[in-house]
């Protein structure tokens, strides 16, 4: 099973669509320092994805230094890195751009977009600290 989420997208790579929901994992934690990261024999089956392009997305999260092979034991998540709010924000850089191509689409203002956003960041918030949620991060 893949410990990450991918949403195939058309017009994308599908190398750079696994290789962001990776960082993604990472980033957020989703994956911890330590936790194994699939092999390439498993990442290829489980998205279905090409062997060599699997191998790739591998070979990039290591040189970004977010994954490191362990001999004997296979590849793992390595020690996190200091992430900075750019890195964080910059995961998101696409869906912010497609919803600000959409506004524009439909004639919302920029103000209107943050007052939704807002909305919904405070009831996301207020599920998050309500009954069974887990509090703010």
């Amino acid at each position: 099973m893949i410990p990450f989420r991918v949403t195939f997208r058309p017009g994308i790579s599908l190398y750079e669509q696994v290789v962001y929901a990776a960082k993604k994992a990472i980033i957020s934690r989703q994956l911890r320092e330590g936790d194994a990261f699939p092999s390439v024999r498993v990442l290829s089956r489980e998205l279905k994805i090409n062997p060599n392009t699997a191998h790739k997305v591998i070979t990039q999260l290591i040189a970004d230094g977010l994954l490191e092979a362990q001999p004997g034991i296979g590849t793992v998540v390595a020690a996190p890195p200091a992430s900075t709010s750019r890195q964080r924000n910059q995961l998101l850089d696409q869906e912010i751009e497609e919803l600000a191509v959409e506004a524009k689409k439909l004639g919302i203002s920029l103000e209107e977009i943050s007052q939704t956003l807002s909305e919904h960041w405070k009831r996301l918030d207020a599920t998050a600290s309500g009954p069974g949620g887990r509090g703010k991060k």
